[in-house]
């Protein structure tokens, strides 16, 4: 495959990825947009393994296909509950995947460097080509054979940074999925010395920058890797279980930016357009995350926010229960519905049994809508794609900002699964680890119903005085049964 089509490929390719990204926009067009991503990403595989300068091929085509086997296995076993442990996990092939690459840069600049010394003077260009070729100098390390001094200095600040990045992207990577995944206690935790050690660590490495730059030696870049390792697991470790979907947003926008600096040290362009890609979304969707939880986009960058700075409020008050019954008669009553989906609702996997109920409320004439926080979940987006998956109508499904001034014309909440987005302390507790975090003002409603299996505090551990209010009922159980139950009530 020649240059040329090379090339035309990867634009191809660069163009389905920013159309995919535009059409993850609404839930209308997601599904058209993730084929734009498969068709963009097969287009690139296809033209990087059979384009020019390519080695190996057999060993590469079988890797491909290993991998794609894999993941076609993980991918039909893992449930939508588990959806945000594996983008973490995957996220951290991603870092890992740069540092290799980068490493594998540094060995081929040391092997073309002691090859060129010893290159013959008297050798024109075109015989200097023949005897590198000779030599076993092609591909990435022909390239690095006809760079400039200044152009391999800049080589060395490339690598240097793609193996920074992803070190830091593999280890958080890894204590983000222990988190979700109930591997890794969920509260945050810092070493004594907190962000002092960060920072020591991540001046340790500007040094070791400097060092590596001088000399080109392997020793500054391992050192790096071990500090950015560090880096990595100190600033997801301090980050609270309630805050992972930030994480996970954050994270992915550092593999981004890993996968851009391998690229510019690959020399591919369509690697990095692709990691710029990543990076960029990644990071505004980051933002647009911590402004809805009214957190610091600087605080997570630096990994420890969502802690206390005194004694939370204490909730007052009983937990009243009721039953099916109760719950139907109350629906029965009602004019207007608005459902509240959150985490409780995927592990129950109860978004079958919320649609059918959205049909039944709607069949008698009800306004039945849902509300959804942004970081509902313990991924952006999470609630959208199950609801979509349950055949949920689009148009009811309403965000945050354009919903939360109706509750107190809302005639009944039905909150699933769901605790920090939906408690009144982030209004009420200046102490509380969720303080000014904008919440969905349920308690507004006339009466709130709660489908929780339990008194419990949820993932993040935070008491939910919304509970114990006076128009709330918690309505215990499975998610699942206890919709299936309400159903065989509701006609």
């Amino acid at each position: 495959m020649s240059i040329g089509i090379v090339s035309a490929a990867y634009i191809a390719a660069a163009v389905l990825f920013i159309l995919s990204l535009g059409g993850l926009s609404g839930q209308e067009s997601a599904k058209r947009a993730v084929w734009y991503g498969i068709v963009g990403m097969g287009l690139a595989v296809v033209a990087t393994i059979f384009g020019p300068g390519m080695g190996n091929l057999l060993v590469v085509i079988l890797m491909v296909g290993a991998g794609a086997f894999i993941g076609q296995l993980v991918a039909k076993k893992v449930e939508m509950t588990e959806m945000p442990q594996l983008v973490a996990a995957l996220h951290s092939f991603v870092g890992l995947a740069a540092v290799l690459i980068g490493f594998n840069a540094q060995f081929e600049m040391s092997r073309v460097a002691e090859i060129m010394a010893s290159a013959p003077t008297s050798l024109n260009e075109t015989g200097l080509l023949a005897w590198l070729h000779e030599q076993g100098i092609d591909g990435f390390a022909g390239k690095v054979a006809h760079k400039t001094a200044v152009e391999l200095n800049i080589l060395k600040v490339e690598v240097f940074l793609g193996v920074f990045i992803g070190a830091v992207t593999f280890t958080g990577s890894i204590i983000a999925f222990g988190k979700l995944a109930g591997k890794v206690d969920g509260k945050a935790k810092k070493l004594p010395g907190g962000h002092m050690l960060n920072a020591a660590a991540a001046a340790g490495s500007l040094i070791l920058l400097v060092i590596y730059f001088n000399t080109g030696a392997l020793w500054p870049l391992i050192l790096m890797t071990l500090l950015a390792f560090f880096i990595g697991y100190h600033l997801i470790m301090g980050i609270g279980g309630a805050d992972m979907p930030v994480v996970v947003s954050m994270l992915n926008s550092y593999s981004g930016w890993a996968a851009a600096a391998i690229g510019f040290s690959l020399g591919n362009d369509l690697l990095i357009v692709t990691g710029a890609l990543v990076g960029s979304s990644g990071a505004i969707l980051s933002y647009i995350m911590c402004k809805a939880m009214n957190r610091s986009f600087i605080s997570v960058i630096l990994g420890g926010f969502g802690g206390t700075t005194g004694p939370q409020m204490e909730v007052e008050g009983e937990q009243i229960a009721i039953d099916a019954d109760g719950v139907a008669a109350a629906l029965d009553e009602a004019d207007s519905i608005i459902i509240i989906p959150g985490y409780g609702m995927a592990v129950a996997q109860a978004q079958q049994s919320v649609s059918e109920l959205t049909k039944r409320l709607r069949a008698k004439g009800k306004n039945v809508r849902f509300a959804i926080h942004p970081v509902a979940g313990r991924l952006p987006g999470h609630m959208n794609v199950l609801l979509a998956e349950a055949k949920v109508p689009y148009d009811i499904v309403m965000e945050m900002d354009e919903i939360n001034d109706d509750f107190p014309t809302t005639d009944v909440a039905i909150v699933i699964g769901s605790n920090d987005i939906v408690n009144p302390a982030a209004q009420e507790d200046p102490n509380s680890p969720i303080a000014g975090m904008p919440v969905l003002e349920c308690w507004k409603a006339k009466q709130v119903f709660v489908s929780k299996r339990g008194q419990g505090t949820g993932y993040s551990g935070i008491e939910n005085p919304l509970f114990y209010k006076e128009n709330t009922r918690m309505f215990y159980g499975d998610a699942k049964k206890s919709l299936d139950e309400l159903l065989t009530k509701i006609s």
